[in-house]
């Protein structure tokens, strides 16, 4: 980006920010009805949500940057090239094989064939590349679909630099000359292409091709350091990820032991509500422990290691655990010799065996020691028990380290997350340096979104980027951007709602649509919308931003099951998206539209019934009724796009070149 737009985007993200402002707070302070709450509210808070989208995209092109060429590539870079894949058809997997082939820069091609398939390893040797599938380790426990692929794998192969791609994505016989030279930065960890697909028509109804993002988003993203894994047609230092792994392990580790550390304080807490009938040595060795239990839990947070955290605990326990078992013995020795005085009333207690020569105590007088409980020795036992159960080797697990991270269905921007948090840096090279296939159905488009969607859900529950230690504050709000955009799915729905009820039946969510109104909302609308056309100048923009909209039943349901599965443990399943023609359904896919259809049959009843109300005199306000038209006639054209997307079939591929 030219300095002189530069200059202006952000002259326009200044103006979109305080007119934003300005509207949303008169909105906050003054023309809320709350007669009408129940929609006034959440109109109010969509509203605040947009701005807040706005501030956030606004930031992200503050230091949009285009880089110059990158330096040549050191020679004896040492790379692999993984294509991953699962079910994608062997011929497919093997011209992406074979292309890789032809990549000019020394390289090792492995295909990663998470589907064990004979044939694949057959086309494999065939082509003269690897071949690697998951080792046995993997059996009976959870495979983390392509994370689990790639981390199976850097254990198995040895290049210095990682270049990954999809099953799909052929790469272009340039594309580690092109990326490779930006690692003679020692500090950069990921140098991200952008994703493009030749089964695209130029209309692109299904949105695939996203040169918002791959572009002046990610461009912005990466003059904040931020720009981020997204799966394939990337280049990884492999030090960057292994340093991940060790951390990583390290970390669960860590948990584990706090983890056993807050059982044991509920342990200690409930032998201590006990202890006062065992006397004061069990009271203070219980105390003891108790006190131990916070001391370790902060070294913990501080860093220490963990070998000098539990061994100095476990000093404190055993210590205790040998003054109560000292008490007990004492105790016990008391108990035998007040047996010892009974031997002259009647049957003595205590007799000597003659064969072994040894003190017996008869059945009546064991029963009578049994029944005294001595101590709560059994719960530092227990505490002892739990501090050596920490799982070191991770069996739940195939491999105790995990470099890119498992923690959602997409493993892309929680590992490159993780990176920035280590102080590692990005790049986005803004090159098409491989081609790829993208959906050519509305059902496949709508399995792939969803699942991108769940995967920064998860991320965004599990590790929120604002609470994450490492990252900078600037990166924190790249991450946290791309987030909130899922969230999009509840505004729309109330500003698909709001202009039904107002022109229905009247309702009215803020005070008046008066010129106040107008010139406050006005103003911060245009600016707003120039920024997207100065930002997206020459690129075409629009698909993604009516998908932003029209896919508000996915967003919605993304956000929903994402959070299921953090705090129910409710499962998501991983479907990997086909790459290939899929058979469609005849006729028109109405259950894969059908909130939207809803959606869209009463934004034009609502429409019709507000020029009958405007017509009749019922209708309050003439520039209410037309701001509400206004609209929502952009509502439908917006939300448009999912019926041409549902009616759409892909052209069929030119025979000649495929062959």
């Amino acid at each position: 980006m030219s300095l002189r737009r530069l200059a202006l985007v952000r002259l326009l993200v200044v103006l979109t920010l305080g007119t934003g402002l300005w509207y949303v707070g008169w909105r906050w302070m003054f023309s809320i009805n709350w007669a009408n709450w129940w929609i006034a509210l959440p109109l109010v808070l969509a509203e605040t949500y947009a701005l807040t989208d706005g501030f956030l995209f606004g930031i992200t092109m503050w230091r949009a940057r285009r880089r110059p060429d990158p330096p040549a590539p050191a020679a004896d870079a040492t790379v692999d090239v993984l294509i991953t894949t699962y079910n994608e058809p062997v011929e497919m997997v093997a011209r992406t094989a074979a292309e890789a082939q032809r990549i000019r820069h020394p390289h090792t091609t492995w295909i990663l064939d998470d589907g064990n398939r004979p044939e694949m390893q057959a086309a494999a040797e065939d082509l003269g590349v690897g071949y690697l599938r998951r080792s046995d380790d993997w059996s009976d426990r959870p495979r983390h679909a392509k994370a689990g692929n790639l981390n199976n794998t850097l254990f198995e192969t040895d290049g210095e630099f990682l270049l990954v791609l999809d099953a799909d994505q052929v790469p272009d016989p340039l594309i580690l000359e092109r990326t490779l030279g930006y690692f003679q930065d020692p500090e950069v960890a990921l140098v991200q292409t952008p994703q493009w697909f030749t089964n695209v028509t130029d209309s692109d109804p299904l949105g695939s091709q996203a040169p918002l993002f791959y572009g002046p988003i990610q461009q912005g993203k990466d003059g904040w350091n931020a720009a981020f894994f997204c799966g394939s047609n990337a280049v990884l230092r492999r030090e960057a990820l292994m340093q991940l792994g060790i951390v990583g392990y390290v970390r669960s580790v860590r948990e584990a032991v706090d983890d056993s550390l807050r059982a044991s304080r509920r342990v200690i807490a409930r032998a201590r509500r006990r202890a006062a009938d065992h006397g004061p040595v069990a009271v203070r060795a219980l105390d003891d422990v108790a006190a131990a239990v916070p001391v370790a839990q902060r070294r913990l947070r501080s860093g220490e290691p963990l070998a000098d955290i539990t061994y100095d605990f476990r000093q404190v326990v055993h210590q205790g655990s040998r003054s109560i078992v000292e008490h007990d013995l004492e105790q016990i020795r008391s108990d035998l010799q007040e047996l010892e005085g009974l031997s002259g009333e009647g049957t003595p207690p205590v007799s000597l065996d003659e064969e072994l020569g040894l003190p017996v105590v008869d059945d009546d007088a064991m029963d009578r020691l049994a029944a005294r409980d001595f101590s709560p020795l059994g719960a530092l036992q227990s505490v002892t028990t739990l501090l050596r159960a920490v799982d070191v080797d991770r069996d739940e697990e195939a491999q105790p380290m995990m470099p890119l991270a498992t923690i959602s269905v997409t493993e892309d921007m929680a590992t490159a997350m993780r990176l920035h948090g280590l102080g590692w840096r990005s790049v986005y090279h803004h090159e098409v340096l491989a081609h790829g296939l993208a959906p050519e159905d509305l059902r496949t488009m709508l399995q792939q979104r969803l699942r991108w969607a769940q995967g920064t859900m998860q991320v965004f529950l599990r590790e929120n980027p604002l609470v994450q230690r490492g990252l900078s504050a600037g990166q924190r709000l790249m991450y946290l951007a791309t987030m909130w955009s899922y969230l999009s799915g509840f505004a729309a729905l109330v500003f698909i709602a709001a202009p039904v009820l107002y022109l229905c039946f009247g309702v009215l969510p803020v005070n008046a649509y008066g010129w106040e109104f107008v010139q406050r909302f006005v103003p911060y609308i245009v600016i707003n919308q120039l920024l997207f056309l100065v930002v997206g100048y020459g690129v075409r923009t629009w698909r993604g931003h009516q998908y932003s909209l029209a896919l508000f039943p996915l967003w919605i349901r993304a956000c929903w099951t994402a959070a299921a599965n953090v705090f129910l443990g409710r499962p998501l399943g991983f479907v990997v998206t086909p790459k290939t023609r899929q058979a469609t359904e005849p006729g028109f896919p109405w259950r894969l539209v059908l909130p939207q259809l809803v959606a869209s049959v009463l934004l034009v009843v609502a429409c019709v019934i507000g020029v009958v109300r405007l017509w009749t005199g019922a209708a309050d306000s003439i520039t209410g009724t037309l701001v509400n038209i206004g609209w929502v006639a952009y509502d439908l054209v917006v939300i448009s796009v999912i019926f041409e997307a549902a009616r759409y079939r892909a052209p069929e591929p030119d025979k000649e070149s495929v062959d």
